[in-house]
């Protein structure tokens, strides 16, 4: 119980800072995406039913408050998550690469995802410029804040896997 708290506090607060504070420090209209990061993490740290759980709770902030259609994002949070979710067995806490190129995929599909969905379909062909402005840039500021917020979530959850552990030990 007390993880899943503590899941839904992070979730909250990345949202928030989104919201707030990188509102504040985007470029050119770009920010970073927080709630892809969180998806992507607990996926490949905690499995896939985790990271579908958590995809879809930022998938549901993210339409309650910035889409258009109810489910969009909640589908393509949940599908994030859950994709993420199969590298679990080749999770190992030392290695930071796994989890930078997993959520630099998770990105770049959230982006195509996105332009497919809310640009191609209502006529606008024009995915180069949207490649270049939009998915690439969002890209590389996601990658730089994931190299502070990953360490972040990693020790929260070594944490969390160390006193369950301990409390596991207490009933052998």
């Amino acid at each position: 119980m007390k993880r899943k708290i503590i899941t839904l506090i992070i979730i909250l607060v990345c949202f928030l800072l989104e919201c707030t504070l990188f509102d504040q420090l985007s470029f050119a209209l770009i920010k970073p995406n927080l709630l892809i990061i969180v998806t992507s993490s607990f996926g490949f740290m905690r499995g896939r039913k985790t990271g579908m759980f958590v995809g879809f709770l930022c998938g549901l902030l993210a339409d309650l408050f910035w889409g258009g259609t109810l489910g969009l994002y909640m589908l393509i949070y949940t599908l994030i998550g859950y994709g993420n979710g199969t590298f679990q067995r080749m999770f190992y806490d030392d290695d930071v690469k796994l989890p930078i190129g997993l959520i630099a995929g998770s990105e770049l599909v959230y982006g195509l995802s996105s332009y497919v969905c809310l640009h191609m379909l209502h006529g606008d062909f024009h995915f180069a410029g949207y490649l270049s402005e939009i998915i690439l840039p969002e890209l590389v500021y996601t990658i730089l804040i994931t190299l502070l917020l990953y360490q972040v979530i990693l020790h929260i959850n070594k944490k969390l896997e160390a006193e369950e552990q301990r409390s596991a030990s207490k009933f052998v």
